[in-house]
């Protein structure tokens, strides 16, 4: 199985910036997408990558305010999280997909999250 591991979450004001990591080892990946988790809501697909072309797509709550990339070696990707705001308060999670989306039911593996806090 896969093995995913995210990092990088933090204490943030409202209208910081945030980058995180997802480490992914033990097989091959189609895709991997990022997902939060706010405290006592349902899991929210934020943007996920292909690794299959390099495409991504993004969530229209935060389009244009997210990015996500990869390292040369394709085996950490980031989210990249600029004008944050306190609505992106969450645990963020990584997972794999079989294709590119973001809905939850598409989620294969994923490991544990980190926490992203932002203060207004």
């Amino acid at each position: 199985d896969v093995q995913l591991q995210a990092s990088g979450g933090g204490l943030v004001r409202s209208g910081g910036y945030l980058r995180l990591s997802c480490v992914a080892s033990g097989g091959t990946v189609n895709a991997i997408v990022w997902f939060r988790q706010a405290s006592g809501k349902g899991r929210e697909g934020v943007g996920c990558l292909s690794h299959i072309d390099g495409t991504t797509i993004y969530a229209n709550s935060v389009k244009g305010r997210f990015s996500i990339s990869r390292n040369n070696a394709g085996d950490t990707v980031y989210l990249l999280m600029n004008d944050l705001k306190p609505e992106d308060t969450a645990v963020y999670y990584c997972a794999t997909t079989q294709w590119q989306t973001i809905e939850p039911f598409e989620y294969d593996f994923w490991g544990q999250g980190t926490q992203v806090t932002v203060s207004s």
